[in-house]
């Protein structure tokens, strides 16, 4: 398994070496003890979530206050846009973005660190698969509106569907005054 580290600070990618053969493929999506030697402990992780998603909706831009969440996302089948933003108003890349396309012929994670926002849209019908790191507190749960135009993502397909929460998330900025110290 290679490590990459992202370009948002914290940020790692896991890419596992998929093992093909005339039966198919296996592969290790996780393993605890490259995890450590990249300063994470597997054991935090709590949680384990999935969802499926048809292509081109839009799950996004979801964080949490407080102390925030740790995450690794993966897809399992399907591939996405997964993208990321800088939401800890003390790090050197806040406000930055990051993406990278999550699938099931890489198997890639995508380490994310408490105080991000996470959304992705679905390239094609897709599960998405979380670990993370705390039990979920909707009171900690901020959103910022997908197509907020001073994060101004390029989400690569037409958008077919929003949840009503999705559409009702605020701006970048009202999130911006909420992470304030």
């Amino acid at each position: 398994m290679r490590v990459e580290r992202g370009p948002l600070a914290g940020t790692l990618l896991f890419i596992p070496t998929p093992h093909r053969d005339e039966r198919g493929l296996f592969t290790r999506t996780f393993d605890a003890a490259i995890a450590r030697e990249h300063g994470l402990d597997p054991a935090a992780f709590v949680q384990d979530s999935q969802s499926r998603t048809a292509t081109g909706v839009i799950r996004a831009m979801h964080g949490r206050s407080g102390r925030g969440e740790a995450k690794l996302v993966r897809c399992a089948r399907g591939a996405v846009f997964d993208v990321l933003v800088d939401a800890r108003p003390a790090s050197p890349t806040f406000g930055e973005q990051m993406t990278v396309t999550l699938d099931d012929e890489t198997f890639a994670h995508l380490y994310v660190p408490p105080g991000l926002l996470h959304g992705y849209q679905a390239l094609s019908e897709a599960d998405v698969c979380y670990r993370i790191d705390r039990e979920h507190d909707p009171a900690e749960d901020i959103s910022v509106r997908y197509d907020d135009p001073d994060l101004a993502i390029a989400w690569p397909l037409p958008v077919t569907t929003i949840s009503a929460r999705d559409l009702a998330a605020g701006s970048w900025k009202e999130a911006q005054r909420l992470l304030q110290p």
